[in-house]
């Protein structure tokens, strides 16, 4: 049996987090807390959980704060950085080309620095027999971005940009949302995702987002991603104040339930 099992990620964390401004004035998004904790720790703590040892954050925006917050050394996990000094003019999929040499190296989880999830979303990743898998939720009315569709056999056939509820009509493939958190293996890291990411960065695409270096690698490369089901897991993308109300009452401890309705998933504006 092929060992799929990763031991180091990448978390994506440079951008500004304009839109959680004022919150995001002295501090950057993946510091922002959830009921006390930042969006960055819950994510470590669940990497280690599942087993990863090593973990590269490309930073960018307010840099010494995460470095300082998360130091060289998290629980067990050896944390190393990697700095974005155009954090302000690139997309994500820049700064997952800035870790290009930890992606050549082996098998890694890549996660954005923004999400707010519980560990059995990566658990599934760990567990899944695929080499490459993405986790995807089921695309609700109350949600933005891009979405997959998968085939009959659960693999991701299309990712498409910028789908909003008009898009989940009668008829039209049922849509699922990326949860922008994967594990690809350390081989079609080696061979075909990391040279097509150089192909980009070559053409000047600079301001790409991962989820179109997704679309790419499975329409033009033939890339195989199998998507893991979480529909019923707890998570959400944090890019607005609204948003962060919303991740509080989903995740707040029971028996103090926020105002906000519990409600899983994720309202995203990127394209």
């Amino acid at each position: 049996m092929v060992d799929n099992s990763a031991k180091q990620a990448v978390v994506l964390a440079a951008g500004f987090g304009s839109r959680l401004r004022p919150l995001t004035d002295l501090r950057p998004k993946p510091l922002v807390e959830v009921n006390g904790t930042p969006i960055l720790h819950n994510a470590l703590r669940n990497l280690e959980a599942v087993g990863v040892e090593e973990v590269t954050i490309v930073v960018g925006y307010r840099k010494d704060a995460i470095e300082y917050s998360c130091g060289r050394r998290f629980r067990s996990l050896e944390i190393s950085y990697v700095e974005s000094d155009v954090f302000d003019r690139t997309g994500s999929a820049y700064s997952l080309w800035l870790a290009r040499h930890v992606l050549l190296t082996g098998n890694t989880y890549i996660l954005e620095g923004d999400v707010y999830f519980e560990p059995d979303a990566l658990r599934r990743l760990a567990t899944s027999q695929s080499k490459n898998v993405a986790a995807v939720a089921l695309f609700g009315a109350s949600m933005e971005g891009s979405a997959a569709i998968l085939t009959n056999h659960g693999h991701i056939a299309e990712l498409r940009m910028g789908q909003t509820a008009e898009n989940l009509t009668d008829g039209s493939p049922q849509l699922f949302k990326t949860m922008n958190l994967i594990r690809f293996s350390g081989e079609d890291l080696r061979t075909t995702i990391v040279p097509h990411l150089d192909d980009l960065m070559r053409a000047g695409a600079v301001k790409s987002y991962c989820e179109e270096l997704l679309s790419q690698l499975v329409q033009q490369k033939g890339l195989q991603i199998a998507a893991v089901r979480c529909d019923d897991l707890k998570w959400y993308e944090i890019d607005s104040e609204e948003d962060l109300m919303i991740a509080e009452g989903i995740f707040a401890p029971e028996g103090l339930m926020a105002a906000q309705p519990l409600v899983a998933g994720v309202q995203q504006v990127k394209p």
